[in-house]
C-alpha cells in the first residue's frame, strides 16, 4: 500500500494531496512515480509471484447508443425509447437492456459511466485511447495513449514481458486498429506487437545466452559513436527497443502467454475459435496481464 511517514494512503484528502505535492517538487522529494503506485509488492501468494493492477482497453468501433443498453428510458416516448425492454440487475434499483441477462447477474462487478463526453464529433480509436482530439500537441509528437503513459510511468512489472501490448486487429477503416501510440513520451513507451514476422524473432535458435550478451555489448559500442549527434530521441527509443528484446529473448514468460496451445481446453472453448471474429485475442489479452502485463488493448465490432 503506497504510504507517506508511515501512514496509510487509502482515502486522500485535499491537504494531504498539496502536502504530496509539494514534496515531489522539492530536494530529495517523493517522486511521481511513488506517488501514483497504488499497488502492493511482489507477494508469494499468488502462483505467479506477480501482484499488480492491469488493463484490457478494448475499443468498440461501433454499437447501439447508451439508451438501448445501459439507461434505457421506457417512459419517453417511442421513438426515443426504442424497442428494448429494461430488467433488473443485482444492483438494487439499477436496470439494464434485456439482451444482456448475464450480465445483469454480475453488474456488481462492473461501473457503468454516463458522463463520458468526447472531445469531437468522431469515434476514432485515438480519442478513447488519450481523451484529445488527434491534433492536440501534435508539434511534440502528439498525446501519448493510456497504455503508453502507464508504461512511462509505473514500467514493466517483469522485464521479461513489455508493459504495453497492442493486440488490436487490423480494420478496413485503419483509425479503428489504432493500439495505442507513445506520443511526445517517444517509440520507447509504444506499444509491443506480436504479429506476423515478429513471433519468430523471439527465441534464440543457434545463438546461445554467451553469444547474444557479446553481440549486446558489441551493439552499445556502436551506438556510442552517434549518440552524441542524436538529438531526436531516436537512440533513446532504440535503446530501450534493444533492452526489451534483449529481455524477450532471455526470458520465456511472455513467450509463454502468447502461446494458447498452453491454456486449458475448455477454457479456449469457451472464448471460441476466431471465427468470424478473433475472439482469441481475449484469451491472450487474459494470459498476458496474468504473466504481467500492465496495459492491453484490443479492438472488436
Amino acid at each position: 500500500m503506497l504510504t507517506i511517514f508511515n501512514r496509510p494512503m487509502q482515502a486522500i484528502d485535499r491537504r494531504s494531496f498539496l502536502t504530496i505535492g509539494g514534496l515531489s517538487f522539492g530536494a530529495g522529494g517523493l517522486p511521481l512515480s511513488r506517488l501514483l503506485q497504488a499497488e502492493e509488492p511482489s507477494s508469494s501468494g499468488t502462483p505467479s509471484g506477480l501482484r499488480h493492477k492491469s488493463l484490457i482497453n478494448i475499443f468498440l468501433a461501433g454499437g447501439p447508443p447508451h439508451q438501448d443498453l445501459w439507461d434505457l428510458k421506457p417512459d419517453a416516448p417511442s421513438e426515443i425509447r426504442g424497442e428494448f425492454r429494461p430488467i433488473k440487475t443485482c444492483l438494487p434499483g439499477v436496470q439494464i437492456c434485456e439482451v444482456f441477462p448475464r450480465l445483469a447477474s454480475r453488474l456488481d462487478r462492473c461501473t457503468i459511466i454516463r458522463s463520458v463526453v468526447g472531445c469531437e464529433t468522431a469515434h476514432a480509436g485515438f480519442q478513447c485511447m488519450t481523451g484529445w482530439p488527434r491534433n492536440s500537441l501534435q508539434s511534440l509528437g502528439g498525446r501519448p495513449s493510456l497504455g503508453a503513459a502507464v508504461s512511462k510511468i509505473a514500467g514493466p512489472v517483469d522485464p521479461t514481458v513489455p508493459p504495453f501490448v497492442g493486440l488490436a486487429s487490423p480494420t478496413r477503416h485503419v483509425p479503428w486498429s489504432d493500439s495505442g501510440s507513445p506520443g511526445f513520451l517517444g517509440p520507447a513507451f509504444g506499444p509491443f506487437k506480436p504479429e506476423g514476422p515478429d513471433l519468430e524473432n523471439m527465441t534464440l535458435r543457434s545463438v546461445s545466452l554467451e553469444q547474444l550478451s557479446d553481440r549486446r555489448k558489441l551493439l552499445a559500442a556502436v551506438d556510442t559513436l552517434r549518440r552524441d549527434v542524436d538529438a531526436s530521441g531516436v537512440m533513446a527509443g532504440m535503446d530501450a527497443f534493444s533492452q526489451r528484446a534483449f529481455d524477450v529473448l532471455t526470458g520465456s514468460r511472455l513467450l509463454e502467454a502468447l502461446d494458447l496451445e498452453r491454456e486449458d481446453p475448455r477454457i479456449r472453448e469457451a472464448y471460441g475459435d476466431g471465427a468470424p471474429r478473433n475472439l482469441e485475442h481475449f484469451l491472450m489479452a487474459r494470459r498476458l496481464v496474468e504473466a504481467g502485463c500492465r496495459v492491453v488493448t484490443l479492438n472488436f465490432g
